[in-house]
């Protein structure tokens, strides 16, 4: 669904679909100059209120390697734990409110080695009201999905 939300989006905001792989998609912005593969959840917690995703974004102008980013489904407290989960590794993510990320460099490399290969990931946290939730991601398509995302801003 937010895939054919970006497709729809490229021409007007200078967005150039690199590929959809299953259900991971690649693309490139014009400005600021990045490329990223992004997915939504195929399974959530709660009914959103907003469009959950998760994404793995470079930008070449700063040198920026992969990066992680996810809109969760809910907003969370800002004190409470989000753990991401993939094959048997587990990465403490920090953030604020429904936006979370990698909280260095390191841990973003090791995070996207680890999603190669598997077949899922979840996210797991406590909603700012208190309730547990979980968005799990299906991640067939991602390592192609992110290596187009790389090749598109490949010299760049």
């Amino acid at each position: 669904m937010i895939l054919a939300l970006l497709l729809a989006a490229s021409t007007t905001q200078g967005r150039e679909p690199l590929g959809v792989f299953d259900g991971w998609g690649a693309f490139r912005d014009r400005e600021p100059a990045r490329c990223f593969a992004i997915a939504v959840p195929a399974r959530t917690g709660r009914r959103p209120a907003w469009r959950p995703f998760a994404s793995i974004a470079r930008w070449p102008g700063q040198r920026r390697g992969d990066v992680l980013f996810v809109r969760l489904s809910a907003a969370r407290g800002d004190d409470t734990p989000v753990t991401l989960s993939v094959g048997e590794r587990r990465f403490r993510l920090t953030g604020h409110g429904s936006g979370v990320w990698s909280p260095d460099a390191a841990t973003d490399h090791t995070l996207v080695a680890a999603l190669r290969g598997q077949h899922s990931m979840s996210i797991e946290a406590v909603s700012a009201r208190g309730e547990p939730f979980a968005d799990t991601y299906l991640l067939t398509g991602a390592a192609t999905a992110i290596d187009a995302a790389t090749l598109g801003c490949a010299g760049g």
